[in-house]
């Protein structure tokens, strides 16, 4: 932004970046004297993203910066949401409190004959 490139492509530019190196969601917020006078907030989202809740704490990591241009201050929010690693290296352990496993059904033994009480 500093070098006069576009909000919107510099935006989805951070957006793909941080989607492909594995994130499961990203929200890119900037606001402020985009190209008229007036000020404006454009977001730009991509993936899965908690906004509420304990897990937030764990899976979401933030960051704010200020951008100084000639026209005044541009405001940046980016918001990653983690992945789950069950090893604790690329995300947090714990897996989401809504995450449902499946496990597959017992293997019965048939009645061969009919039988009652």
């Amino acid at each position: 932004l500093l070098m006069g490139l576009a909000v919107r492509r510099a935006a989805y530019g951070v957006l793909k970046f941080i989607m492909e190196n594995g994130a499961k969601g990203c929200e890119v917020i900037v606001s402020g004297k985009l190209r008229a006078q007036r000020a404006k907030s454009m977001k730009f989202v991509d993936g899965f993203m908690k906004h509420s809740g304990a897990p937030t704490l764990e899976y979401v990591d933030t960051a704010i910066r200020h951008v100084m241009l000639r026209q005044g201050v541009l405001g940046l929010k980016v918001k990653i949401m983690l992945p789950h690693d069950p090893t604790g290296n690329a995300g947090p352990k714990k897996p989401l409190p809504d995450m449902v496993n499946i496990l597959e059904p017992k293997e019965e033994a048939l009645p061969t004959e009919p039988h009652s009480e």
